[in-house]
């Protein structure tokens, strides 16, 4: 079977598209937005006879892709090959103006999410459904996979920690599609809101060696500039944890988000104590020592000594990736954990404005809550009390799901 995603299938099939006839369309899309045989939405759109397309948005780093660190803004302008004018919902504003939502009637959303809830495309997706409530707009969510599957994984954000980095009580890995996440935010914050679903065909999330991603089927496009990779992907709701930090991400390096180091660190030493303290947090993965220089970003041309995530397809699953046992939020926070033990004083958390927020620490508003912090600097504190913290949210998030999932 082959797995068509949200949008192959409208392009496919006229009769998706007839509840649009006559009305103004947009579309919300990146660079990973595109058909089977990787043309990008706005242009297969573009081509439809059948469809009067009149604007379009784009989330962080831009519709075609036009940022590549983080945080950098994009502007609006007007689209060379279509003649629509493009939206920016990264720049000047995060949510869609009315001036904005008078250029559509229907918005199509067609974006590859990461599974993770820290990853701002899910924020925007809610601000698009909370204006499109607000101004009788319709939403039309043309479905992806979730990359990572259905893995269920770390702390839910706590009431009051909301962000642009966390739109609502989400684990760190919810294990939903967009078009899932859709339906749960319109029930959670009862929006009354026209909002269609065209789910993919034929997605198995469970099906090696993807697990949600069609490895063979689809290629890769990096969704955002450091995602790319499903390596990545899988590695993600760890390692976005080192965006709170002072040690390198790997961002300036070919391997983002896989990989974490500083100059001033014994790599070794800290795989020796994640070891020590919690080896049931290693599973899934191998953990290889490196060194490597970023080009640019924090610790930009300087050696770092580090460690790598490998998660890549294996054969031999007790010698490489296994998906189910694989928790990489677990093993990132082990690492911080152990470096701690390590170098009791070292200036692990990071204080500068992230996402537009100004006073609260990026590490606690990744997490959506400052227990993970506190957990990590406290001495007495077990790998235990954490799992134990995580496990009643996990459990409960999995349940409370199930009422939105698409497919089985």
């Amino acid at each position: 079977m082959t797995t068509l995603f949200g949008l192959d299938r409208f392009l496919a099939d006229p009769k998706l598209r007839r509840p649009l006839a006559g009305r103004r369309v947009a579309l919300l899309a990146h660079p990973a937005s595109v058909t089977q045989n990787l043309t990008h939405a706005l242009d297969a759109l573009a081509g439809l006879p059948d469809l009067k397309l009149t604007a379009a948005f784009g989330p962080q780093h831009g519709l075609r892709g036009d940022k590549q660190d983080n945080m950098v803004e994009s502007p609006d302008f007007i689209d060379p090959r279509t003649g629509i004018p493009v939206f920016s919902l990264y720049g000047e504003t995060r949510r869609p103006t009315p001036a904005m939502l008078d250029t559509f009637d229907a918005l199509l959303v067609d974006l590859q999410d990461l599974g993770c809830r820290i990853y701002t495309f899910i924020t925007t997706l809610r601000y698009i459904l909370e204006a499109a409530a607000q101004h009788g707009k319709s939403v039309w969510i043309l479905d992806r996979p979730n990359p990572v599957g259905r893995p269920v994984e770390g702390l839910r954000l706590k009431s009051g920690w909301e962000s642009f980095v966390g739109a609502g009580s989400l684990p760190m890995r919810h294990g939903l599609t967009l078009g899932e996440l859709a339906r749960w935010f319109i029930a959670t914050l009862k929006l009354d809101v026209d909002c269609e679903v065209i789910p993919m065909q034929d997605w198995q999330p469970d099906a090696a060696p993807g697990y949600g991603w069609p490895l063979t089927e689809r290629a890769w496009i990096n969704p955002s500039p450091n995602a790319p990779n499903l390596s990545m992907a899988r590695a993600y709701a760890g390692t976005v944890m080192l965006e709170g930090t002072t040690l390198s991400e790997g961002r300036g390096t070919t391997r983002p988000l896989e990989l974490f180091g500083a100059p001033d660190i014994d790599a070794r030493a800290i795989m020796e104590a994640m070891q020590a303290l919690a080896p049931a947090w290693l599973q899934g993965c191998i953990l290889r020592e490196c060194w490597f220089e970023p080009t640019f970003h924090k610790h930009a041309g300087k050696l770092c000594h580090g460690i790598q995530f490998h998660v890549e397809p294996s054969f031999h699953v007790k010698q490489g990736y296994d998906h189910h046992a694989f928790r990489p939020w677990r093993l990132q926070a082990l690492a911080f954990k152990a470096l701690r033990r390590l170098y009791p004083d070292y200036p692990l958390w990071r204080d500068f404005a992230y996402e537009y927020e100004f006073n609260r620490l990026p590490i606690d508003l990744i997490n959506g809550s400052p227990l993970l912090r506190e957990w990590v600097d406290d001495p007495t504190t077990t790998p235990d009390a954490l799992d134990a913290l995580a496990h009643q949210d996990e459990t409960a998030w999995a349940e409370e799901r199930q009422a939105f999932l698409l497919y089985p």
